[in-house]
């Protein structure tokens, strides 16, 4: 279907889209069409152009104007250019090759097709053509929309997030697309965002200049010197004349060239213009900044112990030898990985790469809409754990970190250097972390703890775990979030995730296991996976439709998530709000176990009094926590069931109650057995209970006393974890 015509005076120019019909149907459905609008600009030459509507008529366009859009994500685009015949030449302008590659000139045709992917954002179509011995160049702009998102509003909503979260993470480079960007005119200035940035990492900068200062990197250098002959370590061939016929004169000195050790490196000329640079930039800020009226006393002593500080490190000794810095003429892995200098490198950057996402005639491009989506995702999930678990802002514990890819780019880093733990009054209680890795070489690095993946790589995008203590301390409870930004269809008026990707979650928490250490058994680790994706419907109806449900059935399934939609946010919340607040026995006891194997876990304990034994170590294991046995006495009610009765709680008379066993297994014994045990002799031949166990977890770091009225027998107590504390005394 022919979409587009220009009439210019050199050529005609068509632009064509096989399934336009069906892609701008699904953009309105999921954006709305008033939202579906370019504006078209184009260089001069140009007779008309002329669009062909959704209904088959033709509207030609004016330069400037906004229209409906044409161009979308992951859409083929043949485009043909038909030159007069005076033209002999042309090419298609991309500054990606790949696009380049993808168009020919044969007679007096140019020919090719574009498809931007996920790049949103505003393009160019850029031609060059001869005409004569004169290079003529044409340049047609216009919008790339997405077909799942509005680019005029969510995209926006997108980079805000990302970029208050973590600055410059959004930037890409060579892509199709680009996005305008001017300095701030209000708030934010260009020097506000330098020192803001600068006030973050003054300090790892002035640490990494003084590191490289007292560790340099050298290079070697020749030096023409004069020695005598009892000096050379070395005779080179070409003095060995000159050494004979002098060889009766000892103070004879000998020219020589040797090798030493210099600090006139281009990596120390850039630390020497960067630390200048900075120090000049910092003092002019600083005069402006102490002139503010309200700026405290201490928060100017603070500047000017920065500032002599940098003024120090200029003045260092190490600085004599190092010329002018003239530029980076090749790529330096030094700068970007050697220790010291990828620091210094890395506020450099971010100092000068300043910028406000008001449009504007600068040129920026942006990672494309799908990591976008899958970062902001990361973002939302990390503040809706954090809300939900009444944690300040500045009190979640930030382990992760951006890392540069490549020379002008930064990604955020995966598995343990993206790592979010969530504490309150230094308890963990959640942990967040973004594409772990899962592979058998990056087993050693991955952050979650004692995650097995004995196949093929899995990397889910988002990793939460739960950190709960009621049934065992530090007991990890994981889910997956995947985040994928495709829509499968639309069903009973709500938009339906990818099949593909909720089948992928079931591989997922097939292929992740938990090991408890080295030498033991796999047990399966995932509870439940889920796929975030941006779609759209009532709430009412999303929470009826399959993808939804199957939540509560197998815990596997989908959420709408898309910016500003507050609405289905909500569902993601409730439910994240309920793994948060379920104990653990009870999130255990939902999962669905394998055929034959199912043991059921509840949350009752039996308290049993320790009574004094002469057995070697039987009392001081309890106390020390280390106990492998309990056997009682000759009486044990028989109101206390034994058949789902899977902890134990040792109380020792005069201190109380502190630790927690698993019962492992349960046997009878005589009285003869228990007089054998004691090392006594054998006598009564009743029967008695044996409880084997192993120790779980501390309820607290020192004994509590309980109230033990409510004992059976003045010795047992059969209560629950949830009713525990009713029988601690304050």
């Amino acid at each position: 279907m022919e979409l587009l015509t220009i009439e210019h005076q050199d050529f005609t120019m068509s632009i064509e889209c096989g399934k336009f019909d069906a892609i701008w149907d699904k953009a309105v459905r999921n954006v709305g069409a008033g939202n579906l609008t370019s504006t078209y600009s184009w260089s001069d030459g140009v007779a008309s152009v002329v669009r062909l509507d959704e209904d088959g008529t033709s509207r030609e366009i004016a330069n400037g104007e906004t229209q409906a859009a044409l161009f979308f994500d992951n859409a083929e685009y043949p485009i043909w250019v038909d030159f007069k015949s005076y033209v002999k030449n042309a090419r298609f302008g991309s500054i990606l090759q790949g696009d380049n590659e993808n168009f020919s000139f044969r007679r007096g045709i140019l020919a090719g097709f574009l498809n931007y992917g996920n790049d949103i954002g505003k393009s160019e179509i850029l031609i060059d053509y001869t005409v004569g011995t004169e290079i003529r160049h044409f340049r047609f702009g216009f919008d790339v929309l997405s077909t799942k998102l509005n680019y005029h509003e969510h995209w926006r909503k997108i980079i805000e997030d990302i970029e208050s979260e973590y600055r410059m993470l959004s930037l890409d480079y060579m892509k199709r697309t680009f996005h305008g960007f001017s300095p701030d005119t209000e708030g934010e200035t260009p020097e506000l965002v330098w020192w803001s940035i600068f006030a973050e990492e003054q300090k790892k900068f002035v640490n990494a200049v003084k590191s490289i200062i007292e560790r340099p990197r050298h290079r070697l250098h020749s030096i023409e010197t004069y020695l005598r002959a009892d000096k050379l370590t070395r005779i080179p061939i070409a003095i060995e004349n000159d050494l004979a016929e002098h060889r009766k004169e000892p103070a004879h000195l000998y020219r020589v060239e040797q090798q030493v050790q210099s600090n006139d490196t281009q990596e120390n000329r850039f630390l020497k213009h960067a630390l200048g640079q900075i120090t000049a930039k910092y003092e002019t800020l600083k005069r402006r900044i102490e002139a503010i009226k309200g700026a405290s006393d201490l928060f100017k002593e603070e500047m000017k112990t920065m500032l002599d500080t940098l003024k120090y490190l200029q003045r260092n000794p190490f600085f004599r030898t190092v010329g002018r810095f003239k530029g980076i003429n090749q790529e330096s892995l030094i700068l970007q990985k050697a220790s010291g200098y990828n620091q210094v490198y890395r506020t450099w950057n971010l100092l000068r790469r300043a910028y406000s996402l008001n449009d504007g005639i600068y040129r920026l491009q942006s990672k494309d809409i799908a990591t976008l989506y899958e970062i902001w995702c990361f973002i939302e999930v990390s503040h809706i754990v954090r809300d939900l678990l009444g944690i300040k802002p500045e009190d979640v514990d930030h382990r992760n970190r951006m890392e540069m890819n490549g020379t002008f780019t930064w990604e955020l880093g995966k598995g343990e250097h993206s790592r979010i733990l969530f504490k309150k009054d230094d308890v963990e209680l959640a942990e967040l972390v973004y594409n772990p890795k899962h592979t058998d070489k990056e087993n050693d690095t991955i952050s979650m703890d004692r995650l097995v993946v004995p196949t093929v790589a899995q990397k889910p995008d988002i990793v939460l775990q739960l950190t709960k203590h009621d049934l065992q301390k530090d007991m990890k409870m994981t889910y997956l979030f995947d985040a994928k930004y495709r829509i499968e269809g639309r069903v009973n008026g709500v938009d339906t995730p990818p099949e593909d990707a909720i089948n992928q979650m079931h591989r997922y928490r097939d292929a992740i296991y938990y090991k408890e250490n080295k030498d033991a058994a796999l047990k399966k680790e995932v509870i439940g996976g889920y796929i975030l994706f941006p779609g759209d419907g009532e709430p009412a109806d999303v929470q009826v439709a399959n993808f939804y449900k199957t939540i509560g059935q197998v815990n596997i399934g989908a959420f709408p998530l898309r910016p500003k939609d507050e609405r289905n946010r909500m569902l993601l919340e409730h439910f994240i709000h309920e793994l948060i607040e379920a104990k653990a026995v009870t999130t255990i006891s939902h999962v669905i176990p394998q055929k034959g194997v199912f043991v059921e876990v509840g949350d009752r304990v039996l308290i049993g009094t320790v009574r004094p034994s002469s057995r070697k170590n039987y009392n001081k294991d309890f106390e020390e926590g280390k106990a492998r046995l309990y056997y009682t006495g000759a009486q044990f009610p028989s109101t206390i069931m034994l058949h789902n009765l899977h902890f134990f709680i040792p109380y020792i008379p005069g201190r109380g109650i502190r630790d927690v066993y698993e019962i492992t297994g349960v046997r009878t014994i005589t009285g003869r057995d228990v007089k054998q045990l004691e090392g006594t002799d054998a006598v009564a031949d009743d029967i008695r209970l044996a409880f084997d166990l192993t120790y779980t977890r501390s309820l607290a770091d020192d004994f509590m006393r309980i109230k033990t009225a409510g004992m059976i027998k003045d010795t047992f107590l059969d209560t629950t974890f949830d009713k525990l504390s009713t029988f601690i005394n304050g």
